[in-house]
């Protein structure tokens, strides 16, 4: 476990540094393209780290956001606070991570925060309701798992980070639609060729490579997370329950978005995976496969 959490931090440094390289080229490109001359590049840079320290200190707000999450009380959220309270002592976690709720029918779960001090468990509503004790306590364990795992510093700053190359590589591709871009080609000859070129590859490639990373991130992870949620309440019967009717469930929840898909503990695109339940996950799979989860956890006996 403390090979995964260093492997975990060490991973999150590279991302962010390769986030920071990538608009920078990007930007730079853009702002090249619009004829704003040798500071292009200062300004690029500068972008850049702003943007990479506001998605690794806001991620957890932005994603938040998104979901429109609300702080849990323990006035309508008892049960999922106690089941934290309980859970908090096997763990071995110093801080206790805020409960948030989603006023969603469809009923998943997904942690985030950049780190186990600053950490968000959120439910749905539709968790709460269908969930027995014992399924809800497997679900929070998994949860509890990411945090100390460190994988919540992972894919929340990878999360932020995709959409936000994706909204830039958008906006720049509709300015490029209406003609927008300088007409004036000498120009490309005074500034820099090669920084150019590899604005211009990243502006392209980068939402794809960066959705790959994200997929690829979660798959691994999950597994993981399965097999110490169950250290922490040494009941695979609970979660394999909770996979079961999780997966079965046909409600869509309406807050997803492709961004934070793989933060969910179950896929929450149900008509993307409704087909597949019964395949091995794709490449393009944002979670491995419930059978291949439970099926991995059924070992663990």
């Amino acid at each position: 476990m403390f090979e995964n959490i260093k492997k975990n931090k060490m991973e999150s440094g590279i991302i962010i540094a390769i986030f920071v390289l990538i608009i920078t080229l990007i930007v730079y490109y853009i702002c090249h393209a619009l004829n704003l001359g040798t500071f292009s590049i200062v300004f690029a840079l500068i972008f850049s780290i702003a943007s990479a320290w506001g998605s690794y200190y806001y991620s957890d707000k932005i994603v938040l956001s998104l979901n429109r999450a609300r702080p849990a009380t323990k006035e309508e959220d008892l049960k999922i606070v106690n089941i934290l309270d309980s859970l908090m002592v096997t763990s071995g976690l110093s801080t206790k991570p805020r409960l948030y709720v989603v006023d969603d029918s469809q009923p998943n779960a997904f942690a985030t925060g950049r780190n186990p001090e600053n950490a968000v468990i959120c439910v749905t509503t539709g968790l709460l309701a269908k969930l027995e004790y014992y399924e809800l306590e497997g679900v929070i364990a998994h949860e509890l798992s990411h945090i100390k795992n460190y994988d919540i510093r992972l894919s929340c700053v990878v999360s932020v980070m995709v959409g936000f190359i994706v909204m830039l590589s958008d906006m720049f591709s509709r300015f490029l639609f209406w003609g927008r871009s300088s007409k004036d080609s000498n120009s490309d000859n005074k500034g820099n060729g090669i920084l150019m070129i590899l604005g211009l590859i990243c502006l392209i490639l980068s939402p794809i490579f960066g959705s790959l990373m994200q997929l690829a991130l979660s798959r691994k992870r999950e597994f993981l997370a399965d097999a110490t949620a169950v250290e922490f309440t040494r009941n695979p019967d609970g979660l394999i329950s909770a996979l079961q009717k999780l997966e079965n469930d046909d409600n869509q929840l309406a807050t997803a978005n492709s961004a934070t898909a793989n933060m969910y503990i179950v896929n929450p695109f149900k008509k993307d995976s409704k087909e597949g339940k019964k395949k091995s996950s794709s490449l393009w799979s944002t979670h491995p496969s419930i059978e291949d989860r439970i099926e991995a956890l059924r070992n663990l006996r």
